[in-house]
């Protein structure tokens, strides 16, 4: 499976599948979709209107990579739940930071196949 995210001259640019209303602000992994494409799955609290969602990612992923947040910016997709979006900063790292934020987290003990 190829990583959803481009290394840039300046930074990276990341494909996002982004839930609106999706209880917590977090970063899910990643996911195939149906044409193959892979992309970061995130969830926002915030509602899909007037932008809210969208500011609620690029805080979110400034946050998680530790970069500020005019360093994230929405290439594409503004009012889609697919987007395109670019980190300003060293590609290496940035890329370093969401292949460990999105390796496969481990299943809890309950969700383990008893056998």
């Amino acid at each position: 499976m190829a990583d959803p995210w481009r290394y840039g001259a300046d930074g990276i640019s990341i494909a996002l599948r982004v839930t609106p209303r999706g209880g917590r602000d977090d970063i899910d992994g990643i996911e195939t979709l149906a044409d193959g494409r892979s992309v970061v799955k995130v969830r926002v609290r915030a509602v899909a209107e007037g932008g809210e969602a969208n500011r609620a990612v690029t805080e979110l992923l400034a946050k998680a990579l530790g970069v500020p947040k005019r360093a994230v910016r929405v290439l594409s997709g503004t009012t889609s739940r697919q987007k395109q979006i670019a980190v300003d900063g060293d590609p290496r790292k940035l890329g370093e930071l969401l292949r460990s934020m999105t390796a496969a987290k481990p299943k809890k003990s309950s969700e383990q196949d008893p056998t």
